[in-house]
């Protein structure tokens, strides 16, 4: 089936001409000063590209012919056990021999010390060869990396003088991982308590030994039958975040030679898809674990999990964009209607051309969120090495810098991602008509397949408060510098001599447009209610704000501000391509081009509706509703 990798030229364009390889080596690296380091930054790269090669020529031959047979066959619980279809488990007997579960550990961990972008990519030609191996693969090597960095983060990793690892917490673990012998889980999810963390009835609890001991049901786990579980605990009775913390809880321990059931599988969930890849009801009773960092630190651990998580979703569902455009134009390629292909009938063609450009945009924004999560956590390491004492601070600023650039894009990227990969599964399955609804077609199992990608690792919705959260946040601390944003995006619309710049600047304005109008209409309610109170306790009145009133707005609008916001990063991103590689030019415009109409859509959603659908929410609360709003009469200047 020829390689996935060379056979797709919008990944090649990253890996061989884009991605800032010197940058990213050098911190992978720490300067060359890494155990067994390559040579140079070139010989690295190379080592790099023929790891994705190999990936691209294994999924190709012996997981995507497979693929369909998994899916048949399914896994099933039989006698407390996951069984998986033999050709599952051939594949990951093979990826055992190849050694690659250590992808991202160090060296001195028995790893290969690549850098998160090369595991990420492989992820994305995994998921377009099967989604359900790839969800596998991810619980093995990510596993193994999330503990090594729940180490680091905790100060609990040992090193030499030359800054090389001689000892990690849960090193037996990583050690196993990355052996094959073993992966891991994350166990966050419960009956009645998803994304409302405050909600989570499992506790854990000290026993006279001092042991910690955590009790409780986690559903919806997926690959919850390994052996090394990341659990979400309570330490505390009460209903706070402050409460909750991370604990590291195996599925079996080793006592006195025996093996000894410590959690279990009591249930494999029925699902529309993911057949292959087992997701589990995992009980957990008075089982022995290991508090991960300190009491109460649970949710800060939990968000370095699912940074990285959210970003794999990113390529998984890129993935499965590209597996589904495939699938949909070597059909109408091949099916003749009315004299022609159908691929040359104007609306498929249409149809064709905005699923390559979805597949261009979301890899632009994928990469740029890869690279900066990468490195944040590595230059955060190194600043904590008395090898790199001298440059701590400069280290410490960069990781700052980086850390919030992959926080602004990781939401946007599960986000537009997840929600293209639905849509362009449905199209693919649209465009074969009656076949792509039969199971002798990949198309059906693509959209099936799909419609949990916009659920897992924190829903659409949630990323989309987090966008909104993160952006409004940031106008408010910095008020005039986000004025001045705006203002110059409107000139650079009028004055920009390249007529590109001037589109894309264009859109950008109707995206500062669109908070602004959310923060006024905010600032509009607190104001009316500071006045209605005595004046002396006005400015407190007028700076407290209730999330859940206050906002309501923005938090109607928040996926319409997060489709605005996601059209623009990503066409910011080809804009800055196209000025170093001028072939990329024709991607920066067709995006443009698409994404135009579809920005003031949502920009005219987000300033003339929404207010009358909140007077009647309120009203349906008892809470009494506000004068209504001239809301189809709004000034319309968006530029």
């Amino acid at each position: 089936m020829g390689n996935f990798y060379l056979d797709n030229d919008d990944l090649r364009f990253y890996v061989e001409r884009y991605i800032d390889w010197k940058t990213l080596v050098e911190a992978v690296e720490r300067n060359f000063t890494a155990a067994d380091a390559p040579a140079n930054v070139e010989e690295a790269v190379e080592t790099y590209k023929e790891i994705i090669g190999l990936f691209g020529q294994f999924v190709a031959d012996e997981v995507a012919p497979v693929s369909a047979k998994i899916d048949s066959q399914g896994t099933h619980l039989i006698d407390g056990k996951i069984v998986h279809p033999p050709e599952f488990d051939a594949i990951f007997e093979q990826l055992k021999e190849m050694g690659v579960h250590g992808l991202t550990l160090p060296r001195e961990l028995g790893g290969m010390n690549a850098p998160a972008i090369i595991y990420f990519i492989a992820c994305e030609l995994f998921a377009r060869a099967d989604v359900t191996v790839m969800n596998h693969f991810g619980f093995h090597t990510g596993i193994a990396s999330t503990l090594m960095q729940y180490s680091l983060k905790e100060g609990s990793t040992k090193f030499d003088e030359k800054g090389h690892i001689t000892e990690t917490r849960w090193g037996d673990a990583i050690a196993e991982i990355v052996a094959g012998e073993a992966w891991g889980s994350m166990d966050l999810t419960e009956p009645g308590a998803g994304s409302d963390l405050s909600a989570l009835r499992s506790k854990a609890r000290k026993d006279d030994e001092g042991n910690w001991r955590v009790t409780g049901n986690k559903v919806f786990i997926t690959s919850g039958h390994g052996k090394y579980h990341l659990v979400l605990a309570k330490t505390k009775d009460e209903e706070s975040l402050d409460a909750i913390s991370l604990f590291m809880v195996p599925l079996t321990i080793e006592k006195e030679g025996e093996t000894v059931v410590n959690a279990f599988v009591d249930r494999l969930e029925e699902k529309i898809g993911h057949h292959g890849s087992a997701t589990c009801s995992v009980q957990f009773e008075d089982s022995l674990g290991d508090l991960v960092g300190k009491e109460g630190e649970g949710f800060r651990y939990m968000l370095m999990l699912m940074n990285n998580a959210r970003i794999g979703v990113g390529f998984e569902s890129l993935a499965t964009c590209e597996e589904a455009f495939r699938v949909a134009k070597e059909y109408a390629a091949e099916r003749k209607s009315m004299g022609k292909t159908i691929d040359k009938h104007e609306m498929i063609h249409d149809y064709l051309e905005e699923m390559e450009e979805t597949i261009v945009g979301i890899r632009a924004l994928a990469m740029d969120a890869a690279v900066c999560e990468e490195l944040a956590f590595r230059y955060e390491m190194m600043a904590k090495l008395p090898a790199h004492a001298a440059e701590a601070d400069a280290l410490k600023k960069k990781a700052k810098k980086n850390g919030w650039k992959a926080r602004m894009r990781t939401p946007v990227l599960k986000y537009v991602a997840s929600e293209a990969a639905v849509w362009t599964s449905r199209m693919s399955m649209q465009i074969l008509g009656g076949n792509g609804y039969m199971k002798d077609y990949p198309a059906e199992k693509l959209m099936r397949d799909s419609l949990v990608l916009p659920v897992y690792e924190g829903t659409s919705q949630i990323q989309a408060l987090m966008v909104l959260k993160d952006h409004l946040a940031g106008a408010m601390k910095k008020p005039q510098r986000f004025l001045r944003k705006l203002a110059m995006a409107k000139l650079n619309a009028v004055k920009a001599s390249d007529e590109l710049d001037r589109r894309f600047h264009a859109i950008e304005s109707l995206a500062y447009s669109a908070q602004q109008h959310i923060l006024l209409k905010i600032a509009k309610r607190k104001w009316s209610e500071a006045l209605d109170g005595p004046l002396p306790d006005f400015f407190d009145r007028f700076t407290h704000m209730d999330p859940k009133r206050d906002f309501s707005y923005g938090l109607l609008h928040a996926e319409r501000l997060t489709r605005i916001l996601s059209d623009v990063m990503i066409a910011e991103t080809l804009v800055k391509q196209a000025k170093q590689f001028p072939e990329r030019r024709i991607w920066a415009e067709r995006w443009i081009d698409r994404v135009e109409p579809r920005v003031r859509y949502n920009w005219d959603l987000v300033v003339h509706t929404g207010q009358k659908t909140l007077e009647r929410l309120r009203a349906s609360e008892g809470l009494g509703g506000e004068a209504p709003a001239e809301e189809h009469h709004a000034p319309r200047d968006a530029a």
